[in-house]
């Protein structure tokens, strides 16, 4: 088993470059949420000529609609969603200065071409794992969107939040590599 990077957002932009595919990491700081529905009215407020409700530069966000919290806990399970979805949306907030996405699945090559471009990560939760995710989040607020319900953008702080790098700063692609290695073994 490799090592895991402690990866703090106050420090992404020295830590993002050095991260590759593979790497197991746990990140420690703030990140926000946010789905399609969400994404969509990001794209919609700039082509309206709007700002957005958060400050998307250095930001990561995670592909997720948590649950409810139970009774003594910070936030429901929070596990996460398709990132494909937001495929649409994603290089128009890399190009604002969206640094990071949390999520699951493959991405298409327009949003990898947009990591590249603007040395961000896409980094992989485990679907599956989102009670143990949960204990990750020491807070939890709904800061935009509240009428989406468990889709509105929350700001999380986390501490230690498990994932993977899928592809990285050079676009490197975990889901591509992946299978190329896999069928080189069978």
């Amino acid at each position: 088993m490799g090592e895991i990077k402690k990866v703090s957002t106050a420090y992404m932009q020295e830590i993002f470059s050095k991260l590759k595919i593979g790497d197991k990491v746990e990140i420690t700081g703030v990140i926000y949420t946010g789905r399609d529905a969400a994404h969509k009215r990001f794209v919609q407020a700039l082509d309206e000529g709007k700002s957005l409700p958060i400050d998307l530069k250095g930001q990561i966000i995670y592909y997720v609609g948590p649950c409810p919290a139970k009774p003594g806990k910070v936030i429901g399970p929070c596990g996460p969603t398709t990132s494909g979805r937001m495929d649409l949306y994603t290089p128009r907030l890399l190009d604002m200065g969206m640094k990071g996405m949390i999520g699951k699945g493959a991405r298409s090559q327009e949003v990898i071409d947009s990591i590249k471009k603007n040395k961000s990560v896409y980094f992989a939760a485990i679907g599956g794992t989102a009670a143990i995710i949960a204990d990750s989040v020491k807070r939890a607020e709904v800061v935009a969107y509240p009428d989406l319900g468990p889709e509105a953008i929350y700001r999380l702080e986390v501490k230690d939040f498990p994932c993977i790098v899928a592809i990285d700063s050079e676009g490197n692609d975990l889901y591509k590599v992946g299978v190329e290695r896999y069928k080189e073994k069978v």
